[in-house]
């Protein structure tokens, strides 16, 4: 029982993170947007890194699974808000609808793309977001060109002041929610037989077919769960905060780019990781946003180059080989 319990011990500084950042953002006059967007780089990292970190498979499309949850929560609240009795289950089935639709198109994905290796896989990626987008826009899906506006009907469920407070804090409460999920995922895949299996094909993908191990079947585990929780990232940052959905916003391709960095930099297929990544990422961007407004982008490529360059383990990589031998390492994986 005790070991069971002592494999889920990488949690905590997880978790006390979240909390801390959490606390920050409710008791710190002004903080909370800060705290929001930091809160979004950790989530998105934590979701991504199960796919990215586990298997070594770099999905360019990605963030065409959140730009589909994001749709699931607008067609929630825009189709059922005249249903008066179900109340706050319009937020729950349009959390739901993300989860099923962000699944789904990650099957019908990963059905094609996941019989492809490395910049293979990749480049077979890269089209899936824009392709998704101009079906939406050319066959008028959903609203096509001009998305889904739904302040009105939210406000007209939920009244003013409820609508108001599901925008601008349990919108954000909820990618808390997800980022602790996600880490709890991780965690026991990286603890389990799907994380060994994951290990191994990442390692050397034929020499884990040669031991036996059914990779295809646990690629598309790691891909699906990654996708859903993108989804369900997407629902609640996107739509709920955001009250509409334009497609060339939630199909821009930046954020993958955007999780990439983050897993990178915080440490690729490690727990702590995407949590350091965001947290680096997400405090730089919004600093030298801040100090040197409209150049940020041009001293902040090269500062994420020498990081990586320097930490090419990750900041997390490099915290593991500082605590080996410690007692602090049972903490950090």
């Amino acid at each position: 029982m005790k070991g069971k319990i002592v494999k889920y011990y990488p949690l905590i500084p997880v978790y006390i993170a979240y909390l801390i950042l959490f606390l920050i953002g409710i008791n710190v006059s002004g903080m909370w947007q800060l705290v929001a967007m930091l809160a979004f780089y950790c989530a998105i990292g934590q979701a991504f890194n199960i796919f990215l970190g586990m298997t070594g498979y770099v999905d360019f499309g990605y963030v065409a699974f959140m730009g589909v949850g994001t749709y699931g929560m607008a067609l929630s609240i825009s189709h059922l808000h005249q249903v008066q009795w179900l109340g706050m289950g319009i937020i729950i089935i349009g959390l739901l609808l993300a989860l099923v639709m962000a699944s789904l198109l990650s099957i019908a994905v990963g059905a094609v793309a996941l019989r492809l290796r490395g910049a293979y896989f990749a480049i077979a990626t890269i089209g899936v977001n824009e392709g998704f987008r101009f079906l939406i826009e050319g066959a008028k899906i959903w609203g096509g060109s001009e998305g889904i506006i739904f302040s009105g009907q939210l406000t007209q469920t939920f009244g003013r002041e409820t609508a108001s407070l599901l925008s601008t804090l349990w919108a954000d409460i909820f990618l808390f929610f997800i980022a602790c999920i996600a880490a709890f995922i991780t965690i026991y895949y990286m603890r389990g037989k799907i994380g060994y299996a994951l290990t191994a094909l990442r390692e050397d993908e034929d020499a884990a077919k040669v031991m036996g191990i059914n990779v295809t079947k646990y690629k598309i585990i790691a891909f699906i769960t990654s996708a859903s929780l993108a989804g369900l990232v997407g629902a609640s940052a996107w739509a709920l905060k955001l009250t509409y959905v334009f497609p060339p916003q939630v199909f821009e391709i930046h954020y993958t780019v955007e999780c990439i960095i983050i897993v990178l930099l915080g440490g690729a297929g490690t727990l702590l990781g995407p949590v350091v990544g965001g947290l680096v990422y997400g405090l730089t961007k919004y600093w030298l946003t801040v100090i040197v407004p409209g150049f940020q982008l041009l001293i902040f490529a090269p500062i994420i180059i020498v990081i990586i360059v320097a930490f090419p383990e990750g900041i997390v990589g490099v915290l593991k080989r500082r605590f080996k031998g410690t007692t602090f390492k049972k903490f950090i994986i």
